[in-house]
């Protein structure tokens, strides 16, 4: 099974207190972090002169040669139940500086109704992989799948914490991005054209490679599983990975616990049972599996498979919104992986 980064709010049920603070504050400053903020209350909503995206060009470091750790923090407030009161599906990219493409570096499911007042810094979510495009002047756009003008208002920010990296350098590209909207991701049960089958080359000098992986389903598509549970937000499913033709890793998309959410104040929403493999006001886990050690420095097959589902075309369609990247890291300077069909 595939490691999941744990993407969480910050300080889950933990009082928040002025010692803390302090403490927190002195514990920043012995790990060195420098904090960037990036987008400052801007607006993501539907209608005319609106916008379901936000954009922009922020500075952080110019050398992240010594940063061990990058968090982003994303705040969103909702004072009065005055936002887009659904769970709507939405994530930040960074713009590759030399292809133009934007890679999604975070997702999450805002919460019904409220904002993540509870939690002091927002979400949390751990950007590390993608340092290398996370230095000097940067593109970010953050964007939330919301139909209505009320939208959501979102402040965002960085952590970037110096020490010693497991390796100095590292690159990331995308195996696969079929991530715009929930509804823009890979149909579930019924033939489509997305190609899930890729082929990876590494470059000879790498010492470590993995893949990063997001998932989250929506539709609630029949045949229903037991309880009524319909694809793809429902049905708990366990997709694979096949690395040359051999099923090497598992993700399995089922219970995370969503009562246990800190965002706990989400009534009337249908916040608290379980989704397949995310909930609403958390981030979506981001799934690890470290590539074995023959592979580095040469080239291998990539297949992102599904568990056998036919939708019989009775209540509509099941997507999977999925992006998968491969990272590289080497104590020397590293090159991107190559991503072929």
């Amino acid at each position: 099974m595939a490691g999941i980064i744990s993407c969480k709010g910050v300080d889950s049920a933990t009082p928040v207190t002025e010692d803390r603070l302090a403490l927190n504050a002195v514990n920043a400053q012995a790990d060195n972090t420098v904090n960037i903020k990036t987008f400052d209350k801007v607006k993501n909503a539907f209608g005319d002169g609106l916008s379901q995206s936000a954009e922009g060009t922020f500075t952080f470091p110019a050398d992240v040669t010594t940063i061990k750790t990058i968090k982003m923090f994303i705040k969103n407030e909702c004072p009065n139940k005055t936002c887009d009161e659904w769970d709507r599906y939405a994530n930040v990219y960074v713009k590759n500086k030399t292809t133009g493409e934007w890679y999604e570096i975070g997702r999450f499911i805002t919460p019904y109704w409220v904002g993540t007042e509870k939690l002091p810094r927002g979400l949390e979510i751990d950007v590390t992989d993608f340092k290398s495009l996370l230095s000097g002047n940067t593109e970010l756009k953050i964007y939330t799948e919301t139909w209505l003008a009320k939208g959501r208002e979102y402040s965002v920010d960085f952590d970037f914490v110096s020490g010693t990296p497991d390796y100095k350098y590292s690159a990331v590209v995308p195996v696969i991005q079929y991530n715009k909207s929930s509804i823009d991701g890979v149909p579930y049960g019924k033939a489509h054209t997305l190609g899930l089958k890729k082929n990876i080359q590494l470059p000879t000098n790498t010492e470590k490679a993995y893949l990063r992986t997001t998932i989250s389903g929506w539709g609630h598509a029949k045949p229903y599983d037991a309880g009524s549970r319909g694809c793809a937000e429902w049905c708990f499913r366990t997709h694979t990975i096949a690395i040359n033709n051999a099923n090497t890793f598992q993700h399995q998309l089922g219970a995370l616990g969503c009562s246990a959410n800190p965002i706990n104040n989400q009534s009337p929403g249908n916040w608290a049972p379980d989704r397949a493999g995310w909930c609403p006001g958390m981030a979506v886990p981001t799934r690890i599996d470290v590539l074995n050690n023959s592979l580095l420095g040469g080239t291998f097959s990539y297949e992102y498979k599904f568990q056998n589902w036919t939708n019989n075309g009775t209540n509509g369609d099941a997507f999977y919104a999925i992006s998968s990247f491969v990272i590289a890291k080497s104590n020397t300077p590293i090159t991107a992986p190559v991503v072929t069909n």
